[in-house]
Order: C-alpha cells, then sequence, then structure tokens
C-alpha cells in the first residue's frame, strides 16, 4: 500500500517549503511512513485526471490503498491518526492538540496569505497602498495573541503534536514580509519546527525538485 502524493513539477517558491506539500511531506516524515511523489506540471492540475482527485485544482493530494484525499488539514489529520508521533496519546491533550490544527487553517493562514494577496496579486491596484498597511496590522494582531498564549513553551501544549506541525508551517508563509521577525519567540518556535529531523528531510526533497539543473 504506497503513499502517493502529489507536487508541483515546478514550485512557485522554487523550493523553499513554503508550498503546501512540504506540510505533508513533514507529516509522512514524522510518522515514518515512506512516500512517493508525482510531480504535477501547471497545466495538469486543471485537467480532469487531477480534478478527479482535488475538485479545486491544486496540490497537494494523498492517495493509498483505495483512498484519496485532497486539503493539507485533511491529510496531515488522517496521517496523525493513523500513525504515532503526531497526537498525545491523552484525549484531552489529543482533542487540543487538533484543535491548534484548524487554529492553525481558519484563523491564522487567512489574514497571513492577505499579505500575499495585497502586495502581489492586488499589487497594481490603486488602493493597494493603502490597504497593505491594514492587512499587516490585522496579522500582528494575530501573531500577538499568539505569541502571548506560546509564552516561553517551546511548543502550543506540552510536546510537539499536529498542532504544532501546521502552525509552523502556516507562520513560515508570513515570514518573508518580515512580519514574524517582529515577534521574537515566534521564529524561535518557527525555528524549531525547521530544526526537527523530520522537518529537514521534507524540505530537502521538496528543494531537490526545484534545484537548477547541473
Amino acid at each position: 500500500m504506497t503513499i502517493t502524493i502529489t507536487a508541483f513539477e515546478r514550485s512557485p517558491d522554487g523550493g523553499k517549503g513554503l508550498a503546501r506539500d512540504t506540510r505533508v511531506r513533514w507529516a509522512l516524515e514524522e510518522v515514518g511512513q515512506p512516500y512517493e511523489v508525482r510531480l504535477v506540471p501547471h497545466r495538469a492540475m486543471k485537467e480532469p485526471a487531477h480534478l478527479a482527485i482535488h475538485p479545486f485544482g491544486q496540490i497537494p493530494t494523498y492517495e493509498e490503498d483505495g483512498l484519496a484525499l485532497f486539503e493539507t488539514g485533511a491529510i496531515v489529520f488522517h496521517l496523525a491518526q493513523r500513525f504515532a508521533g503526531l497526537l498525545p496519546l491523552d484525549a484531552h491533550a489529543r482533542a487540543r492538540a487538533i484543535t491548534w490544527m484548524f487554529a492553525a487553517l481558519n484563523t491564522m493562514e487567512p489574514p497571513i496569505l492577505d499579505i500575499f494577496t495585497a502586495r502581489i496579486l492586488e499589487g497594481d491596484k490603486p488602493w493597494a497602498a493603502e490597504r497593505l498597511p491594514l492587512v499587516l496590522d490585522r496579522v500582528r494582531a494575530r501573531l500577538r495573541q499568539l505569541a502571548d498564549r506560546l509564552g516561553d513553551a517551546d511548543w502550543l501544549d506540552g510536546g510537539f503534536s499536529a498542532g504544532d506541525l501546521m502552525m509552523v508551517s502556516v507562520l513560515l508563509r508570513a515570514r518573508p514580509s518580515g512580519v514574524l521577525d517582529e515577534f521574537p519567540t515566534l521564529a524561535a518556535y518557527v525555528a524549531r519546527g525547521e530544526a526537527r529531523p523530520a522537518y529537514r528531510r521534507a524540505f530537502a526533497a521538496q528543494l531537490a525538485v526545484n534545484a537548477p539543473a547541473a
């Protein structure tokens, strides 16, 4: 029962770990499961074969033994439930870790992604210069709340969990803007995630796909 995920044939970030397949690679590395990667050209993402797995024409997807999944939260949750290493055994701690997964995707990620929208997709609009500071302020408000909750702890709730994996993955998307560095405890939290051997393996695998040909 081979696990197969999809990834960009050529990632828009050039292999910097921001593409969402990195989250799934990281989770697979944390739980010690081998996997194969099917690289998808951008044009193929909107073709019927890929749309049959991911109806919105995005990556990554996950396939194993007749099961096909999309959305990184669902994929990581599936892996965390099936294999040891990403969710605590204690029922209450497990529920809290799952809550942090949802918080990363529903509360933290939307305003962070709005930075990209304001800067790149809408950067040429006449109101872009006025909108961007408002977007950054909303991100700062969320980061401040998260930093207050994290305090001086290493992870969000006891040991490292799928909640941290998703939160670090989301916060990484805020780093190019410089706003993450305004919160040293969160920058250190992200660095701890990046230092995990499983993350380093996932990052290296994604980078290898995007490395310039010699």
